[in-house]
């Protein structure tokens, strides 16, 4: 399974009918996250932009996904297939049985 980036362009203005989608689109969101589809999710603090990382076989099926966010009427999605994607695993101490 590969990974991909997908850029997305928001619009500058919020309007009531996309406002009233965001509590849909955060609920799908930890949805894909809890499934292990979606990797990271990330908004700009302009709001302008988020950014993705979506675990999938091809792009069709990234977009796929994508498709199924409540505010795509409003996105302009831009996928890109990544090499490689590193990222910092939270570290845990040692569990000692002592």
């Amino acid at each position: 399974m590969s990974q991909y980036m997908v850029e997305i362009q928001l619009p500058a203005v919020m309007t009531e009918e996309y406002t009233e989608k965001i509590p849909a689109q955060r609920k799908k969101i930890n949805e894909l996250m809890e499934q292990g589809r979606l990797m990271s999710y990330a908004l700009s603090e302009d709001r302008l932009k988020l950014w993705c990382v979506v675990r999938a076989e091809s792009e069709f099926e990234v977009m796929s996904l994508v498709s199924e966010f409540p505010l795509i009427d409003f996105m302009d999605p831009t996928i890109c297939k990544l090499m490689f994607n590193n990222v910092v695993a939270l570290r845990l101490p040692m569990f000692s049985l002592n």
